[in-house]
């Protein structure tokens, strides 16, 4: 992936940096993996406004991604690297031996006519999946099951690195992007490497309209309304939220207060959290 920032010639472009796309290799996705995505703009079952500052944007289709890689024990050759619109890393088009084709995340290194391959017998190779239990420690993975055969759940995202940091037990040690260190049943599946795409984190669209194109609306702040419209809203000149902890529309608290009711969740298995970086007890 290159990146390439362009001559000033309108404003939309004095600070934008966009993608040349000069690594993929097809442009046309397969379209026995395409599902038409309908667009909700944001609204319930009842038609309300649940998710506000959503709608318009490029109509797409999804792309059937194989989180799960459970072809076990049949080579596949890549056959194209394509780009994915609901996602900000690369895809690749695997075509396998019995004729049946896939998409996977594209790992870093990856090259059209490369083998790859799944299962407990699969080497140590970028682009191949194989259970937590069969991989050294140090390994570089991605796409980390979290149950067995539910599918990859961590380190999707464009660059995202996962290390294999111990195995003790049933259990082993990985540590995430974040800093936080947990535990995953050894037999959970993970992809050897790295994703790619790695500078999807300099991309700077440049101008309001291209934000628009992604189906994100104007977020207005709450201190810029009025009293009538929002509880940060009304006073002199640039103020304050005015109050001692800043609330949504409706009253409710924001930034950092937890409103969710807790469920039952997988934190039992951290060892390390992202936030504070203390070992939990």
């Amino acid at each position: 992936m290159t990146l390439r920032q362009k001559s000033p010639l309108t404003p939309g472009q004095r600070f934008q940096i966009s993608d040349t796309y000069d690594d993929l290799t097809k442009h046309t996705p397969e379209k026995s993996l395409l599902v038409p995505l309908k667009k909700h703009g944001g609204r319930d079952n009842h038609g309300r406004v649940s998710a506000r500052h959503r709608g318009g944007g490029n109509k797409i289709f999804y792309r059937l991604i194989d989180f799960k890689r459970d072809k076990v024990g049949i080579p596949a050759v890549v056959e194209g690297i394509e780009y994915d619109p609901n996602r900000n890393s690369r895809i690749v088009l695997l075509q396998y031996e019995d004729g049946e084709k896939r998409y996977i995340l594209a790992p870093l290194g990856i090259k059209v006519g490369d083998k790859v391959e799944s299962g407990e017998n699969a080497e140590i190779k970028i682009g191949n999946a194989l259970p937590l239990k069969n991989m050294p420690v140090g390994t570089v993975v991605h796409n980390v099951e979290l149950t067995r055969g539910k599918g990859g759940q961590l380190g999707r995202s464009a660059g995202a690195a996962i290390e294999l940091a111990a195995k003790e037990g049933n259990y082993a040690i990985i540590k995430l992007p974040s800093g936080e260190q947990r535990m995953v049943h050894i037999t959970c599946y993970a992809t050897v490497g790295q994703v790619g795409n790695l500078d999807a984190k300099n991309i700077v669209l440049g101008k309001a309209g291209k934000m628009r194109h992604i189906g994100k609306k104007p977020h207005v702040r709450g201190v810029a309304m009025n009293p009538c419209d929002h509880p940060h809203g009304g006073g002199e000149g640039k103020s304050g939220i005015g109050r001692k902890h800043p609330v949504s529309p409706w009253g409710k608290p924001a930034l950092g207060k937890l409103t969710r009711k807790r469920k039952n969740t997988s934190n039992r298995f951290i060892i390390i959290r992202r936030k504070n970086r203390k070992i939990v007890v």
